[in-house]
């Protein structure tokens, strides 16, 4: 389903596609994050035949309204602080979604699938 913003204009449309590749794109710009990760093997298989990278490893969950809710499944960077690079995460994607669509980001949640040395 995607996310809907209604403004005095009228009404304005956003793709979960689109609003995952935002998250992507903003998350992978965080130091201590080291990749994306697939939520599941069938993705991996998917994956080797698409190019959505950007999109690799982020489920958003909209519902019609203007409140979305981003889960990220990473790979962080060993000898790192988790708590202080997901906070750090959390805070640039809930950032950048609402600065440039004026979507409500209810909740970012990072799921640490790997950690590489």
């Amino acid at each position: 389903m995607s996310a809907v913003l209604k403004n005095e204009y009228g009404t304005i449309t956003y793709d979960e596609g689109y609003l995952a590749t935002v998250a992507g794109l903003s998350a992978t710009e965080s130091y201590g994050l080291v990749g994306m990760n697939n939520k599941h093997i069938g993705e991996s298989i998917v994956g080797l035949f698409t190019s959505d990278s950007l999109k690799k490893g982020v489920d958003i969950k909209a519902d019609g309204s203007e409140n979305i809710v981003v889960k990220l499944y990473v790979t962080m960077k060993y000898g790192v602080s988790l708590s202080a690079v997901a906070e750090n995460i959390i805070d640039k994607v809930k950032y950048t979604i609402e600065k440039e669509t004026g979507l409500n980001v209810d909740s970012v949640d990072i799921l640490v699938q790997s950690i590489q040395v």
